[in-house]
């Protein structure tokens, strides 16, 4: 079972980064519009003035970070927004969720209705200042995570209760179709965030059922991590070896005191080390 990281119970934790520099975790309230983290033991916190989701690491200093309208450079000793371009700024009723930067450095970031509306999300990605759109037609964008070869990205749609898997091109960007990699409906499963281990594991963390599932390249179950809360959302390797695999949650629509904190498991397996986003 895994532990508290954070007392902090986030509406709707998401998007936890191990800065590998810093070596510090850095993750999201959407629905509170912050970015937080833990300094020396301290708690800490930006508010935004509108809903942030996601980043990615650009320096020591420097976050890209995903909100609602576009994509900005956030320092985060200065406190200095800097705007690297729009995001469905045409489409005030969607917003940011799920990102992550791929092993070429492009980030990859996801948007849905900001009241779930069916097929309203995509999912883009910024590489070199060029933001180019992927795919259409998603529900709820999720699990944006990639091979350690860098030659496989992995996306869900947690509404249609599906996993796909697509092959990348020598630059990131994808070689053909996405394919099935894994269909919950039977299993009554929701696929939130996600990440992959340095084996190749996909860690995806499942909303409604207090875990985070880790299945083989193939796509068979391997094990679990359990969390005190139900409504999981997104893991991260982080720690002095990337075996720690931290957890955000959400409290949106659930009670208890356990809901919306952030966990940690320690594990057996090393994750990747998260990649830099080339600007």
């Amino acid at each position: 079972m895994s532990k508290i990281f954070d007392e902090r119970q986030c509406t709707l934790g998401e998007g936890p980064l191990w800065h590998p520099e810093r070596r510090q975790l850095f993750w999201f309230d959407i629905l509170g519009k912050q970015l937080l983290t833990r300094e020396n033991g301290t708690p800490r916190s930006w508010q935004f003035d509108e809903y942030v989701s996601a980043a990615g690491w650009v320096s020591k200093t420097e976050l890209l970070i995903a909100s609602s309208s576009k994509l900005f450079l956030f320092n985060l000793e200065t406190e200095a927004s800097k705007k690297l371009c729009d995001l469905e700024a045409d489409r005030p009723l969607n917003r940011s969720n799920d990102g992550r930067a791929d092993p070429k450095g492009g980030f990859w970031i996801g948007t849905m209705g900001i009241a779930k509306e069916p097929n309203a999300g995509s999912i883009y990605r910024f590489h070199k200042g060029e933001l180019r759109r992927l795919f259409a037609d998603i529900t709820i964008t999720n699990a944006i995570c990639f091979s350690p070869d860098g030659t496989t990205a992995y996306f869900a749609d947690t509404d249609a209760q599906t996993l796909h898997k697509v092959a990348l091109d020598d630059d990131g960007w994808p070689a053909g179709e996405p394919e099935l990699f894994k269909d919950f409906k039977s299993e009554g499963l929701f696929p939130d965030g996600a990440v992959v281990d340095s084996e190749g594991h996909l860690w995806n963390a499942q909303w409604g059922a207090n875990r985070v599932a880790r299945y083989a390249p193939d796509g068979s179950f391997v094990e679990e991590v359990l969390v005190p809360a139900k409504q999981a959302s997104c893991p991260a390797f982080g720690g002095p070896d990337l075996k720690t695999l931290f957890v955000t949650t959400a409290a949106v629509n659930v009670s208890g005191e356990e809901q919306g904190k952030t966990y940690f498991a320690e594990t057996s397996v090393s994750g990747q080390s998260e990649h830099r986003v080339l600007l």
